[in-house]
């Protein structure tokens, strides 16, 4: 029996000219991301093992700057606060899941792109305005909530919403109300807009309600997406600060205080860079792990996915 043989063709060979083009437009980029990434994060990691002193002559202390960590209260309770930042996160994702069902469900597809319009183009002002608007909003005496309260005859409601160390976390947590411009609003929209219409209508004739819809087909088929936001929340979380240094600067007595502030007093309130740069190593080393982490399931349950478990 004759053996058949297929011959594959040669794939053709790059130029090298262009191969070289290549290569030398890559190295400015790489040149760039090793000088302000790359460097400095090796240096902070280098530099946690010293008492390092920015402008002198730095001591090698060994890992005397990670024990100090393991005694620090304020840095063990701020990730206390970041959980709760985190899980508040997740829950709310229900508002935008609700917001992109009733707007999946208008039929007038201009109101649709209307209302679409206006839940998305929050997402371009910046954060510092929305940080500041609701520093004002929160303001004891001026604030709009304490005079709103007033002005409908509940002045005995007024609080001082970001100076009372019982309320200032759950007044951060409110800022952004209600929730629904942002980046899980856009994600969600844009997955169920591609789900097939043949299933809704499909679901519909077999007379499948909107919430058992939700639960049994849509979220089953955001799943991917979902899992995309849950990568996305751990790590953002675990950089979040921007919006308590604005409002609160993680007081009042570190109520609102996060891993990146604390990281941020001890090296330009204490003065102790060396310490700052073991906190920084630490919340990069729980990241990473925390990534790894959700890209082990990710693939995991993809791989499962692929063989129909």
């Amino acid at each position: 029996m004759a053996v058949s043989s297929t011959v594959v063709p040669a794939a053709p060979r790059r130029p090298r000219r262009r191969r070289l083009a290549v290569y030398v437009t890559l190295a400015p980029v790489l040149a760039t991301l090793v000088a302000f990434q790359y460097y400095p994060a090796v240096s902070g990691i280098w530099h946690s093992f010293f008492d390092w002193k920015p402008v002198g002559r730095s001591t090698f202390v060994g890992l005397d700057n990670y024990r100090t960590m393991l005694g620090d209260d304020l840095w063990w309770s701020s990730f206390r606060n970041l959980g709760v930042i985190f899980v508040f996160g997740v829950v709310m994702w229900a508002i935008p899941l609700l917001a992109a069902e009733l707007l999946i469900s208008l039929r007038h597809l201009r109101l649709q792109f209307l209302f679409r319009t206006l839940l998305i183009v929050p997402m371009a002002f910046p954060g510092v305005v929305t940080a500041l608007v609701w520093s004002f909003m929160y303001h004891p005496n001026q604030g709009i909530i304490n005079q709103a309260l007033s002005a409908i005859g509940l002045p005995g409601l007024r609080q001082n919403w970001v100076g009372d160390p019982d309320l200032a976390l759950i007044s951060l947590l409110f800022i952004g109300f209600p929730f629904v411009a942002g980046l899980p609003f856009l994600i969600i929209y844009s997955s169920l807009r591609n789900i097939p219409a043949e299933i809704f209508e499909a679901a519909e004739i077999d007379g499948v309600g909107r919430l058992r819809r939700v639960w049994t087909i849509d979220l089953p088929l955001l799943a991917a997406q979902i899992k995309v936001l849950f990568f996305l929340a751990v790590v953002a979380t675990l950089q979040y600060g921007f919006l308590a240094y604005i409002v609160t600067s993680g007081g009042p007595d570190g109520a609102t205080s996060v891993p990146v502030l604390r990281m941020l007093d001890v090296a330009y309130q204490g003065g102790d860079w060396g310490y700052a740069a073991a906190l920084s190593t630490t919340l990069f080393v729980i990241t990473l792990a925390l990534s790894c982490v959700v890209v082990f399931v990710r693939r995991s349950n993809s791989a499962a996915d692929a063989k129909g478990m």
